[in-house]
Order: structure tokens, then sequence, then C-alpha cells
């Protein structure tokens, strides 16, 4: 009867011990299939925001990408100022020491004008400096600007192929065997090349005009008397045709003037001609009367 009731406990051990380890298994079981998704759900954050990171660097690449604008500028003022000289002066310093130099210059006693070329990134500060100069009066002033980018971008992009067209037939030079294909090849060589360097220099004044603009300056003096309009009536009429008449009379004698050597020179000869046959006509002897006999 004890035998019976320890086999009876045992068993119940046995069964106890199954179903736990079941338990076991099976929640080990829904924590591994739960976990993956707890894995996935807890990385959509990080992927996120590296995508937007990703897209923010691309973004910036892009914008970094894109061409700087490139500007040709220029400006012509007009000043006023008790001193035409000195107010010249002042403006080309103020020019030197933003950089820029005087291309061009032409003074009279009571006006004076100027080119200058300016750094183009100290344009609007030379204009504002010169509009603040004592006693100098801005009476006009343009500004113009042209975008050169498209250009600036479509020539830089033909260098590149030129060269690596110039680059190919060098190469090709290089493994020419016959004096006839080195001959073709050198004629196509220095024709590729001649086209890189025009392309080159198209370049360059392209790039000169973007950095340096150009600024016209033109000062007249305020004290200059003002050119009084001539009144027309009669007698000014007058006076005008007779100056006209004695003008045209002055031209006249001008142009007799430049003739009368010719007439001397080959008058005399041709009226010294003239006369001689003229009087060997007149001394001419006439002709004898012929003698008839009966």
């Amino acid at each position: 009867m004890g035998r019976r009731v320890g086999l009876a406990f045992a068993a119940m051990a046995v069964v106890a011990l199954a179903g736990c380890a079941a338990n076991t298994s099976g929640s080990g079981t829904d924590m591994a299939a739960v976990a993956p998704e707890n894995a996935q759900v807890g990385g959509s954050p990080k992927q996120d925001s590296e995508s937007q990171a990703q897209g923010k660097s691309g973004e910036r690449a892009a914008t970094s990408a894109l061409p700087e604008r490139q500007l040709v500028r220029s400006a012509a003022v007009d000043l006023r100022a008790p001193d035409a000289t000195a107010a010249l002066g002042e403006v080309k310093d103020l020019v030197v020491a933003e950089g820029g130099y005087s291309a061009q210059e032409r003074s009279q006693p009571d006006r004076a004008s100027v080119t200058l070329k300016v750094p183009g990134d100290r344009l609007d500060p030379v204009l504002a400096a010169i509009g603040r100069l004592d006693g100098v009066e801005v009476t006009r002033r343009e500004l113009q600007t042209e975008d050169v980018t498209e250009q600036v971008v479509d020539v830089e992009a033909r260098l590149a192929n030129q060269r690596a067209s110039v680059e190919r037939v060098r190469g090709l030079l290089d493994r020419a065997t016959s004096t006839s294909e080195i001959t073709d090849i050198e004629a196509e060589l220095t024709k590729r090349q001649s086209e890189l360097e025009s392309l080159q220099r198209r370049y360059e004044t392209l790039k000169g005009q973007t950095a340096m603009s150009t600024l016209t300056i033109a000062i007249s003096e305020t004290g200059a008397p003002a050119a009084v309009p001539e009144e027309k009536n009669f007698l000014s009429a007058l006076a005008g045709g007779w100056d006209a008449l004695v003008g045209a009379f002055g031209w006249l004698l001008v142009v007799l003037g430049g003739v009368l050597p010719f007439a001397v020179v080959l008058g005399l000869p041709t009226f010294g001609y003239l006369w001689w046959r003229r009087r060997r006509r007149v001394v001419a002897p006439a002709p004898a009367p012929s003698s008839s006999t009966p």
C-alpha cells in the first residue's frame, strides 16, 4: 500500500515537471517571437533619423553644387563739385583704397572724367562713399548688371572637353608610326589647341569682367558758366550768312592757292606751244603761182 502511494506521488511530480517545462518553452518561444518585433519597432526612429540626416546632407550638397552667380556690373555717375580736379583726386583715392585702379582719365579747366576699375564686390560701397564726399553733388547715377553665369558654366564645360580632346589627340600622336599619320595628327592637334586657347581667352575675359566692375565718373564744377543760347533774329542770320560767304571765299582762295603751282608749271609750256603753232601758220610762205605756156 505504501509503495503504491509513493509511485502515485512520483507520477504526479513527473507530470507537474513536464507541465512547467512546457510553459517555460512556450514563454521562451513567445518572447523570441516578440523580440524581433520590438527590435524592429525600436529601430525605426534610428533609421528615420539617418534618413533625415542623409536628406539634409544631400540638400546641402545640391546647394553647394549650384554655381555662384557671375555678374558683370557697370555704373556711371555724374557729379558737381566746386573743384573738379580735387573731386577727381578724392574719387580716385576711394577706388584705390578698395583695390581698384584708374583705366582712363581726362581733365579740362572746369570739368574732368575718369574710367575706373573696381572689384565687383566693392562697387556698392564705393558708390555710397562717393555720395558722401563733402561738397560733391550726385546729379546722375546709373547701374547696370548682367548675369553671365550660364556663359561661364558653358565655357568651363567646353574647356574641360577641349582639354580632354587635346590629350586624346596627343595620345594618338604618340602611337603614330607613319609619316602621313604623324602629319595628319599634328594638323588636328594644332587645330584643337587653337580652339582651346580661344576658349581660354574667352573664359579669362568673362572672369575679368566679373571680377572688376567698370565705374565711369564725370565731374563738372558748380561755378562753371552755363552756355547762353544765342538769340536768333534778322541781324544774327545776316551775320551768319556773311560769315558763311567769307568762309566759302576763304576756301576758294585755298583751292586756288593749291592749284596755282600746277597751273604755272603745266600752263606755261602749253601756252608756249600753242603760240608757236599759231606763229608758224602766219609766217608760212604762200605757194608760188604756176606758169602756163601759150
